[in-house]
């Protein structure tokens, strides 16, 4: 195997050469806020199931054609189909479903600068899981990772016509992957996420940082602190962080590093939570660059075992989600798809997502600041990882670093949670351990949690008393464990007499529970896929977790059903988990109007 993949290795270097394998340093965040231009829409495509980069044995980075009718050239962009960009190539046509292995795009436009002396580069919302990226026949550079950003500058090479932007992209699963070779949802392969051209000037807003302090919390006065980090060479003094509505005009001085930090108070500040979303227009300047973003002020800390949000305690009434557009069974990529996975959580009585098993698009991140839906973020640390492999690790480490980069500033996201079920050992254990240093040294202003097994887990039948104690959760501000009582072991009724010891004094979630229910299929409450056992299920599940001392939040497994490989029962799952809450086609099963009545009674509560 090893030999096999050094081969591999080494033809593609021989073909591409090596010098030209690296990956870009930061990508450029809220995109959004800058001048930008689009490249979605429909992309040439050629198949490359061998994975060299090569047809024909001509590179495909280089968009060649034949200039005399005696030039051998034995691919054509130019005559090939097309796929919509963004979207999966499995969900598009037919013969793609099951394809895993490397496609190559081209995207052809025209592009005249909006500003003098710009620098421009091309982001990536994301693509799964590798992407080989060229402009204009250069290859740039290599990104590894399915769901998080990248973005590459191409300034030098940007011409005012017939530009041509081609990206390999490879959905293949490998051990030394994240995540790794098995996963129970849908491996959707291709350029997932939008893809823009952005321009900036030659010095720019790189990074920025606004936190609210938390021993300002109770005063009159509360103070914000913050940093902002320029890219370029050429560095003003000065640089301003502004917000008109409250009246905030801070000036920062700028170090050699091209790095200030400033703070400012404010005595009109309204703090953002579920219940008042507010957000406002945060104004950066520095040099010639201008940047806006909207940016919400909140606290969220442990105290005991409870979680409090601005100071008070608050009960995560949630739900786990999968980025998936079940009507068009496809990856989610639009605002649309984020208003219809968040406006069913929020009709359940939801002020809380789980957002599984890997990093979402921003526009769900942004949305949720909006709708005012707190949110847990995820990284794909899940089965099967080589946790031995120092690579992996560095990978995870990177890919949690664009993860936080891009929603570090969003008001809605108050956990990183670094894993889901995966089995203690040393490796593991020393694994997650740099994983959550890591996240600290990002950011330390939110919780950390994984998803953990309980003993037990694997048949749900050891005995009645279950103990969580993962030694894991020292490192988190949160013990958070899956349970799935009723579906995976026993029946609904074995609820009664369950009972848990949690080893740690802190805020317990149950990152998981459920069972799987056909829509519209029903009978009575022991007929296993009815909406009547899922119902029945729900209703022991939730009076077990009452009686947990600690439990502040719930994610149910899951909002919708969702497309896996995994599934394959005839005429019951056909390829879809079904433990929604609602089915593929948007209907509700009856366990969803059972959630959303104890989410109600619990915001009385919490009032």
């Amino acid at each position: 195997m090893r030999i096999t993949k050094f081969i591999s290795v080494l033809v593609i270097c021989l073909l591409f050469g090596a010098g030209n394998l690296f990956a870009q340093g930061n990508f450029i965040t809220n995109v959004n806020g800058r001048t930008h231009q689009s490249l979605n829409g429909k992309w040439k495509y050629i198949l490359d199931q061998y994975e060299t980069g090569q047809i024909g044995f001509s590179p495909l980075y280089k968009n060649s054609k034949a200039k005399s009718k005696s030039d051998r050239v034995e691919y054509s962009f130019d005559n090939a189909q097309t796929l919509w960009v963004p979207g999966s190539w499995n969900s598009q046509k037919e013969e793609l479903y099951y394809y895993e292995g490397s496609i190559w795009f081209r995207k052809t436009f025209d592009y005249q600068p909006k500003h003098k002396n710009s620098r421009i580069f091309i982001y990536v919302g994301a693509a799964n899981y590798k992407t080989t990226f060229s402009f204009n026949g250069k290859k740039l550079g290599v990104h590894e990772g399915g769901f998080t950003p990248f973005s590459f500058e191409v300034t030098d090479l940007l011409k005012k016509q017939d530009n041509f932007l081609i990206l390999g992209v490879s959905n293949r699963r490998e051990k030394d992957y994240i995540p790794a070779m098995v996963t129970d949802w849908y491996n959707h392969g291709g350029i997932t996420r939008d893809v823009k051209i952005v321009e900036v000037p030659q010095t720019y807003i790189d990074d920025y940082t606004l936190v609210l302090q938390k021993e300002s919390l109770n005063k009159k006065t509360r103070v914000v602190k913050g940093s902002v980090q320029l890219a370029g060479s050429d560095y003003p003094d000065k640089a301003k962080v502004e917000i008109k509505e409250l009246g905030v005009a801070a000036e920062v001085s700028i170090n050699k590093e091209g790095r200030g930090e400033f703070a400012f108070s404010s005595k009109k500040m309204s703090l953002w939570s579920p219940e008042n979303p507010k957000l406002y227009d945060v104004k950066l300047i520095a040099g010639e660059d201008e940047l806006t973003d909207r940016i919400g002020f909140r606290t969220v800390e442990t105290e005991g075992k409870e979680i409090l949000l601005n100071g008070k305690p608050v009960f995560l009434r949630g739900v786990s989600i999968h980025d998936e557009n079940p009507v068009r069974r496809d990856r989610a990529h639009s605002m649309d798809d984020a208003k219809l996975l968040l406006g069913w959580a929020k009709e359940m009585g939801c002020n809380f997502a789980r957002l599984a098993h890997y990093p979402h698009q921003e526009n769900i991140v942004r949305l949720a600041d909006e709708m005012g839906i707190l949110l847990w973020e995820e990284l794909p640390l899940y089965w099967g990882i080589d946790w031995k492999n120092e690579d992996v690790l560095k990978k995870a480490k990177a890919q949690y670093s664009e993860l936080v980069r891009r929603d570090k500033n969003r008001a809605a996201t108050i956990i990183w949670s670094i894993a889901n079920e995966t089995v203690p050992g040393e490796a593991r254990n020393h694994f997650l351990r740099e994983v959550a240093s890591q996240v600290r040294s990002l950011d330390s202003t939110r919780l950390l949690s994984a998803a953990c097994k309980k003993d037990g887990w694997e048949d749900g039948l050891a005995g009645d008393n279950y103990k969580v104690s993962d030694p894991i959760a020292e490192v988190f501000d949160i013990v958070s464990f899956n349970e799935y009582q009723g579906w995976y072991g026993g029946s609904p009724e074995t609820c009664r007499n369950k009972r848990f010891t949690i080893e740690y004094n802190k805020p317990v979630i149950i990152s998981e529970f459920g069972g799987g229910a056909i829509e519209g299929f029903h009978a009575d409450k022991e007929t296993r896929w009815s909406e009547e056992y899922q119902e029945y299920m729900y209703q022991e599940n939730l009076a077990m977790f009452d009686k947990i001392d600690g439990v502040v939040g719930l994610t149910p497994w899951i909002l919708v059903d969702f497309m896996t490989p995994l599934r394959q029962l005839p005429d019951v799952q056909d390829g879809w988990n079904r433990k929604g809450l609602v089915s593929e086609s948007g209907a509700k099963k009856k366990a969803f109007y059972i959630m959303q009545n104890y989410y109600k009674n619990k915001k009385e509560e919490y009032k």
